[in-house]
């Protein structure tokens, strides 16, 4: 607060001499007070805040969601999806990553929708084998 009170004296005096006398000085000064409080506020907003947790780098891993793939999964992921022939790669990739009904899978695939549940039961069969090789 005292800051505040400074910041809008160190103002009122640097600019004194733009003062026209229009209004009177106390709604000038309130003026500069307001836009002092404002400005306190925006520099506030940007700067990190402070905290009095005694393990700051665990609070943050603490806040990290839990349970989401990470980028080594996905680099596995994409090398599992490689392997695949391309045909039951696009089936699985449409169906199981992208969400797509085995309908629209099938229009998109320009194939009959029974293929379409073959081929994506083939890329589970290929890639559950190729993780049980792995582990």
């Amino acid at each position: 607060m005292d800051d505040l009170a400074q910041d809008t004296f160190l103002r009122a005096l640097g600019s004194l001499h733009r003062f026209e006398g229009r209004s009177s000085a106390r709604s000038w000064l309130l003026a500069i007070a307001r836009r002092a409080v404002i400005d306190s506020y925006r520099r506030a907003s940007v700067r990190p805040r402070l905290c009095d947790v005694p393990d700051w780098q665990l609070a943050v891993e603490n806040a990290q969601p839990r349970g989401l793939p990470g980028f080594d999964d996905g680099v596995a992921l994409l090398d599992l999806l490689a392997a695949l022939p391309e045909e039951r790669r696009e089936a699985f990739v449409l169906t199981q990553v992208l969400g797509l009904p085995y309908e629209e899978a099938a229009e998109v695939s320009d194939c009959p929708v029974g293929t379409v549940r073959s081929r994506v039961a083939r890329a589970r069969a290929t890639l559950l084998e190729a993780v049980r090789q792995a582990a």
